[in-house]
């Protein structure tokens, strides 16, 4: 019986996909709950498995953009795996005179097999015995179409490192487009994912789905919104002194390190109670004040930004804070966040300070009227009591919708986040 394999709906707002990666090829059996390919959409990377063990028989090419709904694929369940069609033939088939060659027929096939199994058990890894590849490096390989087996693993006990995989990656690019750029015409329209200038001074390819995504939702955010900044400074000394205090009990208790964004997600709580509007949105000619604070961590991956939603953030602890971050963080560069993570948000952090940004005006996140921008906490000469003191200072940002929230709130909100920075004691601490 042939089985279906449909586009599934993985969220109310997207229609389209792509087809990222075919895990297994046409004609290849599958196992039930065997991963088929990726589905990468506009908010979230999905591995769709199939239903059905049999034989399976694709529909459409990698890269190849499909709709909700849409057959991509068939599985024959009626069909058992190649290995255990071929062993009742072969006994079948098997003859005396045959039998007496079979020993040296095997040394040959052995000597045949050798050195494809032992590329094979390098591209495996984990699977044969070899190194284990980390989620990012597997990524990596799966986007590109690398073969592990033919990178020269740099790290610990031949392991491949992200370092190598991108190497290789970049030196195939350079291989592609020598191809590409002496290809017949007829040639090159089948290089659809990378196109030279003929003369290499620039390529063209395909945004993906996400990046796409982000581009018209910061264009639609830059449109429709009247989006000001306002800035202040705040001393990060207080909260230093915490984390150094408190640490090693926090880890040994949580099991989870006390970062900064629990500090700021807490700060951004009390301010949003202090300034109400800025925890609301613009909806039509109605202005909608949300009375719950679901607050978006923007996470930066190597697809792009995305802001997974830290739910009743003030009804969380500094723990169940710091876990749902670290998880929301690791499933994004994993591409495992789910679209119903995303979803939901009253108001965004943005951290640039982790690349090292000083300063920088952060852009809203739609249909938010606010976000914060975080950056790099640098020691700088400050006024203490009249005197000079080298205090570690953060540059703060607040981006907001001018059409809903006036200048005197935005500050406002932006001094009330500043204060419980400086001063933690004003922060509901459970540890």
């Amino acid at each position: 019986m042939a089985i279906e394999v449909k586009i599934p709906s993985v969220g109310e707002s997207i229609t389209s996909g792509v087809v990222s990666a075919w895990h297994k090829k046409s004609g290849e059996f599958v196992n039930e709950g065997e991963a088929l390919f990726t589905l990468e959409t506009d908010k979230v990377s999905t591995e769709i498995v199939a239903q059905k063990a049999g034989i399976l028989e694709t529909k459409v090419p990698e890269g190849q953009e499909v709709k909700i709904g849409e057959v991509v694929a068939i599985i024959d369940d009626s069909k058992r795996p190649p290995e255990e069609q071929k062993v009742p033939e072969a006994k079948k088939a098997e003859k005396p005179a045959e039998k007496k060659k079979e020993p040296e027929e095997k040394k040959e096939a052995k000597a045949e097999r050798k050195p494809v199994e032992e590329k094979e058990a390098v591209a495996a890894g984990v699977d044969r015995g070899g190194p284990a590849l980390s989620p990012a490096v597997r990524r990596i390989i799966e986007e590109e179409k690398l073969e592990p087996g033919k990178i020269r693993g740099t790290g610990e006990g031949g392991r491949l490192t992200k370092g190598d995989v991108l190497a290789a990656a970049l030196q195939r690019s350079k291989t592609d487009l020598s191809a590409v750029a002496s290809a017949k015409p007829e040639e090159k329209v089948e290089a659809r994912a990378v196109e030279s200038s003929g003369d290499g001074r620039f390529v063209r390819k395909k945004m993906s789905p996400l990046r796409r995504k982000i581009a018209q939702q910061l264009v639609m955010a830059q449109h429709t919104a009247a989006i000001l900044t306002t800035f202040n400074e705040c001393d990060m000394s207080a909260i230093q002194e915490l984390r150094r205090n408190k640490q090693d009990e926090f880890t040994k208790k949580n099991g989870v390190k006390l970062g900064l964004m629990s500090f700021f997600v807490k700060a951004c709580v009390e301010a949003l109670k202090a300034v109400p509007v800025v925890n609301g949105r613009i909806e039509d000619e109605d202005f909608i004040q949300n009375n719950f604070y679901d607050i978006g961590v923007a996470v930066g991956t190597e697809r792009g930004l995305v802001v997974p939603v830290v739910r009743d953030a003030d009804k969380k602890s500094f723990a169940g804070l710091e876990r749902n971050i670290a998880d929301y963080a690791g499933r994004a560069r994993d591409g495992k966040l789910k679209i119903e993570d995303l979803q939901g948000g009253t108001f965004t952090i943005t951290n640039g300070g982790v690349y090292g940004s000083l300063f920088a005006t952060p852009i809203l996140n739609p249909p938010q009227s606010g976000i914060l921008g975080m950056h790099k906490i640098m020691p700088r000469p400050v006024a203490v009591d009249g005197k000079v003191e080298v205090r570690p200072m953060m540059y703060l940002a607040l981006s907001y919708d001018h059409r809903a929230i006036d200048g005197k709130e935005a500050v406002t909100f932006l001094i009330k986040v500043k204060d419980c920075i400086e001063d933690p004691k004003k922060l509901p601490l459970d540890f």
